[in-house]
């Protein structure tokens, strides 16, 4: 390994490399860090450790003892496609043309010039890549214990974007970045069937649920279920960290744990509230490692409150490479002798998803939350197929709607119209319930907040300002009728026996 690396230094210094730094040749070479980011795909921050009741997430507290949390981390959209797009860029999806979820998928769209995939950048600099698929060769374990290879992306790269998707190679080809994506929390067969994995379930009538939903059994066995996914995510870490001790590789691997986006329910998943933004963050340094020594603004076994985007990640994993942060890239980084100053502001939003056009955009401070609607004529849950189809919540909401049931906040949820502006004091309005965007109290502020996203859309060059192809929207449309057309014949209490309720058909009938 020393070898590899001397040798790597001399190519480095006979050649150059675009945009990378290399650290100076070494003994301490041989051990630059390996880095792990392991995603959880559609999960917000609801562990045991960031306070929520009913879940059990042993490993995950204790891997955020023995590290860092944050614990205002956020993406920068509320979906999956445009979040990776973003945080594998270490850029903002509106500046690069990939803010329209599940878009550009015929190869129209290649990253701007000075742009690139995260392992693109780490490449030259000596590193191998991998998003891993298989953990294991146990048949009876494999099926579990697996990885998604998910990338999902609103773009082209060329060539291979990482180098393997075998956990086994790793040991071998040091240093390494790699990436294991986790199902679970995301709807679909192990959403189904979590609960077959953990022990005890989570008891739905115990659990909290946001009050802007109803306080009904079917909202219950839902959180209840999703909580399930949680707690198997936490199983998988687990083995994913005991290989890495199996395989000598805990001392010099920087573990990072993240959600690619909030929680898949409505209102969170594809709408940039904090419940759609807010995710998980822990960072962990390699403990006793001589030659990893911890870097300045990591205090291990903290609690960390500063503003983080999802796209900070991705230069601070470049600092840590020894790979100077590209120009283009918006990311900031977060610790080490090149930090940048704490965010005051995190900016989002989000733009068409699947076939439904709704366009927000959003800045958030430590304290406010700010939101634009600009198709404040649409309702908040206008037409999608996939919500219709996998949130039996939203199915609650549409028939207690429909019977005149509904009351307070959930009622809310179901106006015909939005507000043009959103301001929400979450000191005091976590669930952001309570708009104050019309109260004459918080006028400047709202100015304020107002000004600050045109300025920084102006910085972007957003390009959600300019409106997608008419064929695009045309065909959006199509797809919107062909899938309200399929249903059409649905029953209108359908959301009693779909399969996210989990294990919980009995708790319904009482």
């Amino acid at each position: 390994m020393l070898l590899r690396a001397v040798v790597f230094c001399v190519l480095v210094l006979l050649c150059g490399l675009e945009s990378t730094q290399v650290p100076a040749c070494s003994a301490a070479e041989a051990v630059r860090p390996n880095v792990l980011w392991i995603i959880a795909e559609d999960m917000g921050p609801e562990l045991s450790c960031y306070g929520t009741k009913e879940v059990r997430t042993p490993v995950l507290d204790d891997l955020a003892s023995r590290g860092v949390r944050y614990q205002n981390a956020f993406t920068v959209t509320p979906v999956c496609s445009t979040s990776r797009s973003s945080f594998m860029t270490g850029m903002y999806a509106m500046s690069i043309d990939a803010q329209n979820h599940r878009s550009h998928r015929s190869g129209d769209n290649p990253l701007p010039e000075g742009v690139k995939i995260l392992p693109d950048w780490l490449r030259p600099a000596g590193y191998y890549t991998a998003n891993i698929r298989k953990l294991t060769d146990d048949k009876s374990l494999a099926k579990f214990y697996k990885g998604t290879g998910k990338t999902d992306w609103n773009f082209q790269t060329p060539g291979k974007p990482f180098d393997t998707d075998d956990w086994d190679t790793l040991k071998e080809h040091q240093p390494f970045y790699a990436q294991v994506n986790f199902s679970e929390t995301h709807r679909g067969g192990a959403w189904n069937t979590s609960h077959e994995h953990v022990s005890p379930i989570a008891d739905p009538a115990k659990v909290e649920v946001p009050p802007y939903y109803p306080d009904h059994s079917v909202t219950r066995a839902v959180w209840a279920q999703y909580l399930n996914t949680v707690m198997a995510v936490d199983l998988k870490v687990k083995f994913i960290l005991d290989l890495l001790e199996r395989d000598g590789l805990d001392r010099n691997t920087i573990v990072v744990f993240l959600g690619d986006h909030g929680r898949a329910m409505p209102r969170s998943k594809q709408f940039p509230y904090d419940s759609g933004l807010h995710v998980p963050l822990i960072i962990y340094w390699p403990e006793q490692n001589p030659n990893l020594k911890e870097p300045s603004g990591y205090e291990r076994g903290t609690v960390n409150q500063q503003l983080v985007s999802s796209i900070d990640l991705s230069a601070t994993t470049l600092d840590w490479a020894g790979v100077t942060r590209p120009g283009k890239m918006q990311g900031k980084i977060l610790m080490g002798p090149h930090a940048d100053p704490p965010r005051t502001m995190l900016f989002g939003g989000r733009d068409r998803g699947d076939e439904t056009i709704l366009q927000m955009r959003t800045v958030r401070t430590d304290r406010y939350r700010y939101l634009r609607n600009n198709n404040p004529e649409k309702p908040l849950f206008a037409f999608n197929h996939y919500k219709e189809t996998q949130y039996p919540i939203l199915g609650l909401l549409h028939y207690m709607d429909h019977h005149g049931l509904l009351k307070g906040p959930a009622a809310d949820l179901m106006a015909p119209t939005r507000p043009k502006e959103e301001l929400y004091d979450l000191q005091n309005d976590p669930w952001e319930i309570h708009n104050l965007a019309d109260d004459p109290a918080y006028a400047d502020l709202k100015t304020k907040l107002s000004a600050a996203v045109d300025e920084w859309q102006i910085e972007i060059n957003d390009q959600g300002r300019y409106p997608e192809s008419q064929e695009v929207l045309e065909n959006a449309a199509q797809e919107e009728a062909r899938d309200r057309k399929k249903l059409a014949d649905r029953p209108e209490d359908w959301f009693l026996k779909h399969p996210a309720i989990g294990p919980y058909e009995v708790f319904l009938d009482h």
